[in-house]
């Protein structure tokens, strides 16, 4: 890999350590708006809760942003980066009808959801590194 390279993917795991930082604090500030969200929406019988689906996606995401943080790699990086492919948040039908229908409430959950899948997207471009160049 090129010195140029190193350096974006070096920046890009900053931008990782940094958004893992700050998803810390938002999911802190979501906290009301959580209370809210249980009582308000419900799930089929066939699906996750909001939440549980949510939950979810930070676990497998937090699980893959610490092991960039402090390896600098991923343990099965092939299938890492496959099960971060399909995991795009705004394809689980439950985060988005709660995204798109709940007309302009809920906006600290709102700002979490898309850290999440800025965060899956900045690993997979870190992950990707490797390969392409």
């Amino acid at each position: 890999m090129s010195e140029a390279v190193l350096n974006e993917r070096e920046a890009t795991k900053t931008h990782i350590v940094r958004l893992l930082d700050e998803m810390k604090l938002a999911e802190q500030n979501t906290q009301r708006e959580r209370k809210e969200i249980v009582s308000n929406f419900c799930p089929s019988n066939d699906e996750f809760s909001l939440l549980e689906e949510i939950e979810l996606l930070t676990v497998s995401l937090r699980g893959y942003a610490n092991q960039i943080q402090t390896q600098g790699w991923i343990l099965n990086e092939t299938q890492a980066i496959d099960q971060l492919r399909e995991m795009r948040v705004f394809r689980i039908t439950v985060i988005v009808h709660f995204y798109f229908d709940s007309n302009g409430k809920y906006e600290q959950m709102k700002g979490y959801i898309r850290m999440l899948d800025y965060l899956r997207l900045l690993m997979l471009e870190y992950l990707q590194y490797d390969q392409v160049n």
